[in-house]
């Protein structure tokens, strides 16, 4: 943004034509009988070069500003991991979702023995948001919308400790945000059931495997299982209109 000092004794007018010339700022004298300052044509085309440059810098600098977002972060278990990435994936603000496993008692745990249910890990998806677009609150509704709550250590077809229904939260603000979500879920008797979800906090997180990230996106078109996640999408773009990224759900 262009700030143009008035109290030079110029004025207002020609210090702005001077100020879009490129001249104020670069060195140049206005005082009485100094017009040979303005200096040789070669002169002038330096003067210009430096000026364009430090415009460039300056540009550069507003536009690293301009972009710089403080995300936060958000841990979820909803059954199997594939099922709701795609979901949070599509929603204006995350700017990431990572598959993989906490709340177990293993470090590093392979795939295969987080499956064994030995491990003590869920399935979960951890979420970088950015909260001037997408609030916690949002998220939390999309969760609870986007799998069943109700069924202990059970997603549909899917059974055992690691498909259980979790938030694992990384603040006392979320912490006190979900026990509240989830007690007016229960008395607005939002499911046939009383919720089941554990509310815990958050512990080390460990990523799946690559083939397991952005599962839906590179799959659907080749796993029969990927047609349940397009039901759920569906759904999804149904419920949720003012909440999706067109351009990443175009995209994917």
């Amino acid at each position: 943004m262009c700030r143009c000092c008035t109290g030079m004794g110029l004025p207002f007018g020609l210090l702005v034509c001077l100020a879009f010339a490129g001249l104020l700022g670069a060195g140049w004298s206005f005082a009485p009988g100094a017009s040979s300052a303005l200096g040789t044509p070669q002169d002038k085309q330096e003067q210009a070069a430096q000026t364009d440059a430090k415009t460039d810098q300056a540009e550069k600098q507003d536009s690293e500003t301009a972009v710089e977002k403080v995300l936060e972060t958000a841990t979820f278990g909803s059954g199997c991991y594939w099922c709701t990435e795609a979901v949070f994936q599509r929603v204006k603000g995350v700017e990431s979702v990572t598959s993989g496993f906490m709340g177990g008692t293993v470090v590093n745990p392979t795939y295969e023995q987080v499956c064994t249910g030995t491990t003590g890990h869920a399935e979960v998806l951890q979420v970088q948001f950015d909260p001037a677009t997408v609030s916690y609150e949002k998220l939390l509704e999309i969760f609870w919308s986007s799998h069943d709550p109700t069924t202990l250590n059970r997603q549909g077809n899917d059974v055992g400790p690691m498909y259980r229904s979790a938030v694992f939260y990384h603040s006392e603000e979320q912490k006190l945000l979900a026990v509240k979500y989830k007690s007016k879920l229960d008395e607005a008797k939002a499911f046939n059931a009383p919720i089941v979800t554990e509310i815990t906090e958050a512990s080390e997180f460990y990523a799946a495997p690559d083939y397991h990230q952005d599962y839906y996106n590179r799959n659907k078109r080749k796993n029969p299982y990927c047609q349940m996640i397009t039901y759920k999408l569906q759904n999804f773009r149904k419920a949720f209109k003012d909440v999706i990224d067109k351009e990443k759900d175009k995209v994917k």
